[in-house]
């Protein structure tokens, strides 16, 4: 009899060992809900106040000094009570856990608990926010959502891409209408021509414009010509673009003051211009100078022209989309003025801090260390603002080349054609000859 039980015991072992192995590569939300979630409630449940105190989490209710005679004595307090945290509440591959602050905490300190937590509780990462005065949100994600990336859903709507997914499970967007001007940076083979791959794709079913500048000979951009209302390869070509978009911006200006509005979207459909997004890939060769007169005077009219696309085309619809591996003040002031007026940033792996620090920088210390730990095989993964103001990783969808050509090929006669840029070409070709 008990040689059955025994028999039957490990059967039953055997079968959920299984079943767990199949739901974990399967179903990993199914798998978390059912062994991940109970065993990390009771990680984070177990180890809160050991953490708390470790970390100088937990205060005293008395205060740390205290009079012996004539001296003031202080000390750490013996008894210390740790913050008060919520039941972890299950998200779908992670938990979350609301802690209530006591007085004279910040969230700053939490922040720099994290990692300890992270360890603590066994889980890939926690992050830090605060939705509330007086009240801290841990959020813990189970295992690296990154990985094995799916596609999530959004909304289709004008000027805006699916381009891949968050680090939270949710999509990542770039929503042009919201933030109007982005800058991508990254070392090569980080991800960022696969990105650009992935918003062409996204932009060319819209009635949009795309403007192309690449002066890498075309090798990257050239693969959507068909799709593009017009594509330069080299910086001569660059400057008597960004010169007739210069133009064409003015004229929109002068039809919304006619028109008594304050943007393009605010005319009748009939009187809207088409909206442009201009993307440069790698803004280096732009501002970048030989040495030459004329060599300089092209590279100050790129920087000109540029800001000045970037300072007033939001509400005129002209949208900038600017990738570089290096991007830093180096390359000139006229750089630094460009970056303040990109208010969308993603950094990818990048190959020295300061290009990390040119990008997030000015919004937040953490995401540069965040984009600093990005490693070779994290390819398309990148640290990337948020419509809120805040900063996550994500990872853009694999687009590859036969696709993005074939859906640039799909939507060629949507194409839209701009007489003021197809003039310069003309004007420059006939200069050339």
């Amino acid at each position: 009899m008990g040689a059955i039980l025994l028999a039957f015991a490990l059967a039953v072992l055997a079968w959920v060992f299984v079943v767990g192995d199949l739901l974990r590569r399967n179903r990993p939300a199914w798998h978390w809900y059912v062994t991940g979630y109970p065993v990390t409630t009771f990680r984070v449940l177990a180890t809160w106040r050991k953490v708390a105190m470790l970390n100088d989490l937990a205060i005293s209710r008395r205060p740390p000094r205290g009079l012996v005679g004539d001296l003031v004595v202080k000390g750490d307090p013996l008894r210390p009570v740790a913050p008060r945290i919520s039941f972890p509440r299950a998200t779908r591959m992670g938990l979350t856990v609301a802690v209530r602050l006591h007085a004279g905490q910040t969230p700053a300190t939490y922040m720099k608990a994290a990692d300890a937590l992270t360890h603590a509780w066994k889980v890939h990462a926690v992050r830090v926010t605060s939705p509330e005065r007086g009240l801290v949100l841990l959020t813990a994600t189970a295992s690296d959502p990154l990985a094995r990336p799916g596609l999530a859903s959004a909304p289709a709507a004008l000027l805006s891409a699916l381009i891949g997914a968050l680090e939270s499970g949710g999509a990542w967007v770039m929503d042009l209408r919201m933030v109007p001007h982005w800058l991508i940076a990254g070392a090569t083979r980080s991800g960022k021509s696969t990105l650009l791959a992935r918003l062409i794709t996204q932009l060319a079913p819209q009635p949009v414009a795309l403007v192309g500048i690449d002066c890498k000979g075309g090798m990257e951009l050239g693969l959507f010509g068909k799709r593009l209302s017009a594509l330069t390869t080299c910086r001569r070509e660059a400057v008597a673009v960004l010169a007739a978009l210069v133009v064409d911006m003015q004229q929109r200006m002068a039809a919304c003051r006619s028109a008594g509005v304050r943007s393009i979207w605010e005319l009748p459909d009939l009187l809207r211009p088409v909206p442009v997004v201009v993307i440069v890939d790698e803004l280096a060769e732009l501002y970048l100078s030989d040495g030459t007169r004329e060599g300089k005077a092209e590279a100050d009219q790129c920087s000109t022209l540029l800001l000045r696309l970037a300072q007033l085309g939001a509400a005129l619809g002209m949208h900038l989309v600017v990738a570089g591996q290096r991007v830093g003040s180096d390359l000139g002031p006229g750089v630094t003025a460009l970056r303040a007026q990109l208010g969308g940033r993603i950094c990818h792996r990048v190959n020295d801090p300061g290009t990390a620090e040119m990008t997030l920088g000015d919004l937040n210390k953490e995401a540069v260390a965040v984009a600093q730990s990005i490693t070779a095989q994290e390819q398309g993964v990148a640290v990337c603002t948020g419509p809120d103001g805040g900063w996550g990783r994500a990872r853009s969808h694999l687009t590859p080349t036969e696709e993005a050509v074939t859906t640039a090929m799909k939507y060629a006669a949507m194409t839209p054609e701009l007489p003021a840029i197809d003039r310069a070409l003309a004007a420059l070709e006939g200069d050339g000859k």
